[in-house]
């Protein structure tokens, strides 16, 4: 029998609830310029700025702070206890998404979050959506975790075939501040569209779900991992359909922007849609260059410890594709020092390795 989505989330809600109170300020964050590996220091917190609770960042970042904390007191790893960075508690913090996670890690608001590739790099060389503003240099790489597809999702039955077809219609474009609303620009453009040819909402993927069962939209976009539970759970409620990328302009969109990869949904991730060709950009654990190296080293150690396998795998389909092998593949800021150390000590990155060709 299949497990209740409510269920599933159980243990990142939790999570979240301890993130909201570190960022509310019931609890008071620590410094984080001591060791990450002396068992006898105080507790710390790490916060994780995620994305949305119908997301796919939320999640996988509750997943990854489940791993990746020890609190003191925690039975040690060897005896079935936490492997995470002993003394760290780690907190999943919701949030708009990539662009506010960047931009509260150079805040100093979190040590880290995760972030799509496109935003990432252009808040790092202040371009794109950064235009004219100070590059954020100090933006610095954890991991690549996953491929974020782009999901244009429709009504089963509606006449909307392609993404020109979203002329006249109404469309949410996903929330102010979102990774999701500057790709489904960028989109648009590429299909010789904008805000004006259609109408815009300006919604997170669970309202924008709700809004598409009421009939009060005729397409919403979203940028997450399959399966993304906001449209899992509209699958079940309704017929939909996801549209394709295959056609010229699709083509041409990669051509112009690099950070956008051809990428496969299979069939059955959402119940009655098929498999079917699509785009996607990398999702990256990103943080400042600011944060103790011994700690990010800590923290990425915990990342690929052989527990934590088995948490992503039972955690969400998204963490079966969260492997070592990929983590330092299509990551176009530097990587942290710490994160650089572990990488360098397991051989998955040489030191002259530490980031792709920029993306022009």
């Amino acid at each position: 029998m299949t497990q209740p989505a409510t269920d599933r989330w159980i243990r990142p809600l939790l999570l979240l609830g301890l993130g909201l109170l570190t960022a509310a300020g019931l609890i008071v964050g620590p410094a984080l310029s001591t060791s990450a590996q002396d068992p006898d220091q105080n507790i710390r917190f790490f916060r994780i700025g995620t994305g949305t609770t119908g997301g796919t960042y939320f999640p996988i970042g509750g997943i990854i702070a489940n791993a990746i904390s020890n609190p003191p007191g925690s039975p040690p790893c060897d005896r079935g206890g936490s492997c995470g960075v002993p003394g760290l508690i780690a907190v999943a913090q919701a949030s708009s998404g990539s662009v506010e996670n960047i931009d509260n890690i150079a805040a100093g608001a979190i040590e880290s979050g995760l972030s799509q590739s496109d935003v990432t790099y252009w808040a790092h060389t202040g371009t794109g959506l950064y235009e004219g503003q100070e590059p954020m240099e100090d933006l610095r790489a954890i991991a690549k975790l996953y491929m974020e597809l782009i999901h244009i999702v429709v009504p089963a039955d509606s006449d909307i075939e392609t993404v020109a077809d979203l002329r006249g219609k109404r469309v949410s474009l996903g929330d102010q501040g979102s990774g999701t609303l500057l790709d489904m620009r960028l989109i648009l453009d590429a299909y010789g569209l904008s805000e004006e040819d259609i109408q815009p909402v300006y919604e997170r993927p669970e309202p924008s779900a709700e809004m598409m069962l009421n009939g009060e939209i005729d397409a919403f976009g979203f940028v997450g991992g399959a399966p993304v539970l906001a449209v899992e759970d509209l699958a079940r409620r309704m017929d939909i359909r996801l549209l394709p990328f295959t056609d010229e302009a699709t083509v041409e969109l990669i051509a112009e922007q690099p950070f956008f990869a051809p990428a496969r949904l299979d069939g059955g991730v959402y119940e009655g849609v098929d498999s079917l060709t699509t785009i996607a950009v990398g999702a990256l654990w990103v943080t400042s260059a600011e944060i103790d190296a011994d700690l990010i080293e800590g923290v990425t150690r915990a990342l690929w410890h052989p527990t934590t396998r088995t948490l992503l795998e039972n955690g969400h389909p998204r963490g079966r594709e969260i492997m070592l092998e990929s983590a330092v593949t299509g990551v176009p800021i530097p990587f942290h020092e710490g994160a650089l150390r572990y990488y360098e000590e397991v051989g998955a990155i040489g030191g002259s390795d530490v980031v792709d060709p920029p993306l022009e």
